[in-house]
């Protein structure tokens, strides 16, 4: 069961669960775990979104549905060479540097199958087109993924035989996906979104512990594809009860937006795909500071979330986020040590008292 006071196991154990996009199986298996202890019902809905049911105080408050994407950034195959290498298309927003060559894994249909995200050797020079035209001194062209493979040491028989073909996810290695302490901070793959998941659990678990309940019915989402476009999450925002529809995602810590790598929430007022609720994210700014905290804003302008796509297109009525601030965000990420606690806290104020 979720311990609102020790997250960083349950944290670790959702960054170990493979989740790309469309193929969340894993990590679904452990929010349905932890949400059933919580929540008044649990369900999985026709896109694969696991659902908690918290039951409000009284009718009177507000249905809301606070939203946390399972998927995470990955590759798909596109094709397989004749000499068994993997071409791969990226997953969501992701370059091949923000993986690096390494391990990965590849989701086959018999099981997972280990390869390597290969650039070629770096000894070579123009006859070897496709890594020359990378390398510093050679071409000096900036690296897409027309560039790097996934090694396997399989023969196209063997592929096949392991149900290897387009449309296989994969994903980051376990060997990579391991907590790593830098100060006050911790860092992995994936803190997009298995921190802000955390968030959700970790308030619901607050709320019992305290023995307190929402003012209003409450669904805690766990969505499936928002990285290729929150498609479990405008299929919620239309089909569950409610005009708010509250995002808990990952934000970058960056000059450019004037946030910084803190442990105070960001509270969001729009990014590129349409502007927040204003009245919302004026009172999640107000409960932080009733709380002690001194959150931070932002205006994201490259950034999209669960509910700011779901109202663009119409699903929702009202749209809010509440982020973690992160460095190197859709890379390997950094989030400070107590920001999870710190949005667990703001999160379950404003679900007790809402607007």
């Amino acid at each position: 069961m979720t311990n609102p006071d020790n997250l960083i196991p349950l944290l670790q154990e959702l960054i170990s669960a493979r989740g790309p996009s469309g193929q969340e199986d894993e990590v679904r298996a452990i929010c349905i775990r932890e949400l059933e202890t919580l929540c008044d019902k649990t369900w999985t809905d026709a896109s694969g979104n696991v659902i908690g049911f918290l039951r409000g105080v009284s009718n009177e408050g507000p249905a809301i549905r606070v939203m946390a994407h399972m998927d995470e950034l990955a590759m798909i195959v596109k094709r397989i060479n004749e000499d068994g290498t993997l071409r791969v298309n990226p997953l969501g927003g992701i370059y091949p540097a923000n993986y690096g060559q390494g391990p990965v894994e590849i989701m086959a249909d018999q099981g997972i199958l280990p390869g390597v995200l290969s650039i070629g050797p770096q000894h070579t020079t123009a006859d070897s087109a496709r890594i020359w035209e990378v390398k510093a001194k050679g071409g000096n062209k900036a690296m897409d993924w027309s560039h790097p493979y996934i090694f396997t040491r399989k023969t196209l028989a063997q592929l096949k035989e392991a149900g290897v073909h387009a449309g296989t996810r994969v994903v980051i290695a376990r060997s990579r996906r391991t907590l790593f302490d830098i100060d006050d901070c911790i860092g992995s793959y994936f803190m997009d979104n298995r921190a802000a998941i955390v968030t959700l659990l970790g308030a619901a678990a607050r709320m019992k512990a305290e023995d307190k309940q929402p003012a209003g019915d409450t669904y805690l989402v766990m969505t499936t594809t928002e990285e290729i476009g929150a498609h479990g999450a405008t299929y919620a925002s239309r089909t569950l009860p409610g005009d708010i529809t509250l995002a808990v995602d990952s934000g970058p810590a960056v000059e450019e937006y004037g946030v910084a790598l803190t442990a105070e929430p960001i509270v969001v007022y729009g990014d590129a795909a349409g502007l927040y609720d204003k009245t919302i994210s004026d009172h999640l700014l107000a409960c932080g500071r009733l709380l002690g905290m001194d959150p931070q804003c932002a205006y994201w302008q490259s950034y999209g979330s669960d509910a700011s796509l779901s109202k663009a297109i119409g699903q929702t009525a009202r749209a809010a986020l509440l982020c973690i601030a992160t460095e190197n965000t859709h890379g390997y990420e950094i989030i400070p040590r107590d920001g999870i606690g710190q949005c667990v806290a703001l999160l379950a104020a404003y679900l007790e008292h809402p607007v």
